[in-house]
């Protein structure tokens, strides 16, 4: 008899990643009848949602659309308790949505996926884990979220630090209580600026470190009823249509007109509106916003107009009104209270343009101009490796073993955010070359879900064995990604977006700047034509 004890596990697809995509990825293969194994880093589900438990974190597109669409019943029978949930009610939904399609069996949690590798014969896909599994699969699926590689400033000394150090993207689960504590917080990007308040309320003193000031809009939270969840639910078909075809997958559009082509009381009217409805729509007011300078500043105005009235120190209030981007073009934060903390005594903004941090030692830390903090804790709240850092730290090997990590190391080159060349049967869902981060992920990983269910289908319909994106295809994609975002103001600020956070990342707008809704129709259009642009391999 032949020895099969080293064969590997033989499956149709493998999912890396149990966050929202990753979730409804294998409910949706695993309904068509594909074998699926799922492989997830953190032992439970929740993706960004099970590693982001700091303080205050919050979703910051409106619960009722932060939620699956494929269940008419799971609709209805959830209830949201808030107009923007927190992370602990996310956690329970995503919990409640595996538990009720029993997707859990087809996950090994508490598993790091370590490499992916090609086999040319083949076409499939050697994939090795931190826990010794070797699986054979035909499909690859990354749905490893963008924003899941945190990342640290090298400041130097840091590891000589005799207090708790933290980052917000790597919260201890028990939580943390900063009573009596006098805390740094480092980073006033989304994390920080929700977390801050909080802290403020218990820490005996609070010293915030500020690296480039950040526009946040108040998220105008409030509790839901039983008759706006009537309605919401009741609603619920109308609201998926039309996020479905808007630019940021939720169903609130732009003003019809451009910006100045209004009076000034309707334009302050439709500001207003925004403004009360919270967080990061704000951007998306007027449909000319993120293209013309004179329709930002108007927008900017208003927002400075509204957030100066709310801070009592007008020095303090020079520090976080931001002068180095157009509002927008880094993402919006969505808050609760936080430019009131500032109003507290036992809050000081520090800002470091100009001052920076020289150095962490086991007190705390010292500026560039001699002063030093004393700290009992440090929170950075310094962010992710964005876009790729995820898929960076998985050894991806392609046609002629090359390394997905080289082969993108002048920035992401995908077709449609779908398809890589020389990576056949591989696929990167909800990241770079898609609307990703400026999108409800939610609505964003059905839309690639379904678009993948399809192509499997098509492939396996049609005796085709894998999909590889064309060359070709891949450089127009690059070049209409790139020329999308260029011919709009965001390319003028050092965002995530760009990488720009990362030293050495080089500087590429890595997603879809074009809108949910026509990002839809292109991959429906490309599906509907046979698949242009790919290459489809018989078996």
């Amino acid at each position: 008899m032949s020895d099969t004890s080293n064969t590997p596990e033989s499956v149709d697809v493998v999912v890396v990643g149990a966050g929202v995509t990753g979730l409804y990825a294998v409910h949706r293969l695993r309904g068509l009848g594909y074998s699926v194994r799922g492989f997830e880093r953190g032992d439970d589900v929740g993706g960004v949602w099970y590693w982001n438990r700091y303080p205050g974190a919050r979703c910051d597109v409106e619960s009722v659309d932060y939620s699956y669409s494929f269940d008419e019943s799971l609709q209805q029978e959830w209830d949201w308790s808030e107009k923007y949930a927190t992370q602990p009610e996310i956690m329970r939904y995503l919990r409640h949505v595996a538990d009720h399609f029993d997707i859990r069996r087809s996950y090994t949690f508490s598993t790091a996926v370590t490499s992916a590798e090609l086999d040319e014969e083949t076409l499939r896909w050697t994939v090795r884990t931190d826990g010794g599994e070797v699986l054979s699969a035909r499909f690859c699926v990354f749905a490893v979220g963008c924003l899941s590689s945190t990342h640290r400033p090298g400041i130097p000394g840091v590891d000589t630090f005799a207090g708790a150090t933290y980052h917000t993207g790597e919260w201890p689960h028990e939580g943390v209580d900063f009573t009596g504590l006098r805390v740094g917080v480092i980073g006033t990007g989304s994390s920080g600026i929700q977390s801050i308040p909080l802290i403020a309320r218990q820490a005996a003193h609070l010293t915030v470190f500020q690296r480039s000031a950040n526009y946040s809009i108040p998220a105008g939270n409030k509790p839901l009823d039983e008759a706006a969840r009537r309605e919401q639910k009741a609603g619920y078909a109308e609201r998926r249509r039309l996020a479905r075809l808007s630019g940021g997958g939720s169903p609130h559009m732009a003003h019809p007109d451009r910006t100045l082509e209004v009076s000034e009381e309707e334009r302050r009217a439709a500001f207003e509106k925004r403004w009360e409805l919270g967080g990061v729509l704000y951007s998306k007011t007027f449909p000319d916003q993120l293209t013309d300078r004179a329709a930002n500043d108007a927008a900017r105005a208003f927002w400075e107009e509204k957030v100066r009235a709310r801070i009592d120190d007008a020095a303090v209030a020079d520090l976080l009104v931001p002068t180095d981007h157009p509002i927008g073009t880094k993402r919006i934060v969505t808050d609760s209270d936080y430019y009131e903390t500032y109003n507290r005594d036992n809050v000081r903004l520090v800002g470091l343009r100009g001052n920076a941090i020289e150095r962490i030692d086991e007190r705390g830390i010292g500026l560039a101009d001699g002063e030093h903090i004393g700290l009992d804790a440090i929170v950075f709240a310094t962010g992710f490796d964005a876009m790729t850092g995820a898929v960076d730290r998985i050894e991806v090997r392609g046609r002629g073993g090359r390394l997905l990590k080289d082969a993108w190391r002048g920035g992401p080159r995908t077709y449609l955010g779908l398809g890589v060349n020389g990576f056949p049967n591989f696929f990167n869902l909800t990241g770079p070359g898609s609307p990703s981060v400026l999108a409800n992920v939610v609505l964003a990983g059905e839309q690639h879900g379904e678009w993948l269910a399809d192509c499997l289908r098509h492939l396996d319909e049609h005796g085709y064995t894998a999909i590889e994106a064309t060359e070709q295809a891949v450089e127009g994609w690059v070049t209409e990604c790139h020329d999308r975002a260029a011919a709009t103001l965001m390319m003028s600020a050092n965002s995530w977006y760009l990488g720009a956070n990362i030293p050495g990342k080089p500087r590429v707008f890595m997603p879809f700047v074009g809108g949910f809704g026509v990002y839809g129709q292109i991959i429906a259009d490309v599906a509907d034509s046979g698949y242009k642009g790919f290459e489809l391999i018989p078996g």
